[in-house]
């Protein structure tokens, strides 16, 4: 009975525990690695190097990270995705590997500097994931280069300053942005910048972008405007607005997941780019020159 009785205890914490367990929305997981790659380096783009990788075979995705991040965020789609195409990774210019200039950051630019690597590794068209900043450049893309993009899924993107929430007092977002500085220090060719680079992005985010919905009505490549249901940084109604006005995009809210769900849930995650990637779309033109 002893026995019977500390059994049923034990049961009683365990699922004491688990219910006050935080939800997984509240939690930053670690940062992943990537896998071996087939091909990097550093590409000479508008006047800075652009750090690459390039994974698998097959039709290219290019994943674009975001804000302060660098290419190592997308480990766990990396490894799901090579096994059936050819993945291609980019530090934006200021991030992780990559260098920068005096140019100030814009998304445009940023874009450019997109162009510019697909250019250097002869793609002429790809499909683009991006999360955050890099799905604001891959929408920035799909409006002024559309015949560089296969389809865009757009994850965690505003189309104006005022879609974003105010992040000042989310303990996720918060850990984030110190630990994208440790990384920041590891990584980086100017490894004590990273206050002043972080000033200089929030100049960006504060203005940009400010498209409107004629602006959003040029994207013709299939698109899906994806977030999760606790995104702490982006607005429910901004990322409803874009969806709406893009011409047959769709719209998905991922369960249970905030701004970094590919890396609290990388299962709903990889299986939700797998669906899109796989409903195929114009492909023409896609891969090397």
């Amino acid at each position: 009975m002893r026995f019977r009785n500390l059994f049923i205890a034990v049961l009683v914490t365990v699922s004491f525990t688990a219910a006050q367990a935080a939800p997984q929305w509240l939690s930053l997981p670690p940062t992943p690695t990537l896998p071996k790659a087939t091909r990097s380096g550093l590409a000479p783009v508008n006047g800075i190097k652009v750090w690459y990788a390039m994974f698998g075979r097959g039709e290219p995705v290019l994943l674009l990270h975001g804000g302060l991040a660098n290419a190592n965020y997308w480990g766990h789609q990396v490894r799901a995705l090579q096994r059936h195409y050819q993945v291609i990774v980019m530090e934006s210019r200021g991030h992780g590997r990559s260098s920068r200039n005096q140019e100030p950051y814009g998304y445009d630019l940023m874009a450019s500097d997109v162009i510019g690597l697909l250019d250097d590794l002869r793609i002429r068209k790809t499909a683009i994931v991006g999360w955050s900043d890099g799905a604001i450049i891959g929408l920035d893309i799909a409006m002024k280069h559309p015949e560089r993009v296969s389809r865009l899924f757009a994850f965690a993107a505003n189309s104006d300053p005022s879609g974003v929430a105010d992040i000042a007092s989310s303990n996720v977002f918060n850990a984030y942005i110190a630990r994208a500085g440790e990384e920041y220090k590891r990584l980086s060719p100017t490894p004590t910048a990273y206050k002043s680079f972080v000033d200089d992005i929030t100049k960006m985010w504060e203005s940009q972008p400010k498209w409107t919905a004629s602006d959003l009505a040029a994207i013709k490549v299939p698109t899906w405007i994806v977030d999760g249901d606790h995104d702490e940084a982006i607005k429910r109604e901004n990322t409803e607005f874009m969806a709406a006005n893009i011409p047959g995009a769709g719209l998905l809210i991922q369960p249970e997941v905030s701004h970094f769900s590919f890396l609290q849930d990388r299962e709903q995650f990889n299986d939700d780019v797998l669906h899109f990637l796989a409903r195929g779309g114009d492909k023409s033109g896609a891969g090397a020159k």
